[in-house]
């Protein structure tokens, strides 16, 4: 498994276990150190937007002291929503790594799917997206999916 999605997992499982929210953990990557973290806690502070990407995009700004990310990849356990895609797109990174796809993040209860309906264009975005440790991050989301169903989260 890449080490960089390895710690992206790690952050997501930190944020289900503390019922911030869904299975999404994400790290940003410069130069090969990490230099942004983030997961979801949509749940945790009440607010639609602190996506896994949104925090780990915030956090890389603040540590590089910057709003422009080119020269960084993004590695996240789900592959964006529309939301979070734009954000990255915003930013400037120059990759983003997903491990789970739309269709995954629909099978634990989220809307990715019908987004994606709406919204669309993922095919038109060349090489900016790609799939990796799909297998490592469908464990995160059957945990996920125990913990659910045990919790009120």
């Amino acid at each position: 498994m890449n080490k960089y999605m390895h710690e992206a997992i790690e952050e997501a499982k930190t944020g289900i276990l503390a019922g911030d929210g869904g299975p999404f953990g994400s790290v940003v990557v410069k130069d090969g150190k990490i230099v942004g973290r983030g997961h979801n806690q949509v749940i945790g502070l009440k607010d639609p937007t602190c996506h896994g990407e949104m925090q780990a995009i915030r956090d890389a700004c603040k540590t590089l002291g910057t709003f422009d990310l080119k020269g960084c990849e993004l590695y996240t356990t789900g592959e964006p929503c529309h939301m979070c895609l734009v954000a990255c797109m915003w930013a400037n990174l120059d990759k983003i790594y997903y491990g789970c796809t739309v269709a995954d993040n629909g099978d634990i209860g989220f809307r990715d799917n019908a987004l994606e309906e709406i919204f669309g264009g993922r095919e038109r975005l060349g090489d900016l997206l790609i799939e990796t440790d799909r297998a490592e991050c469908l464990k995160l989301f059957d945990l996920y999916r125990r913990l659910k169903n045990k919790t009120s989260y």
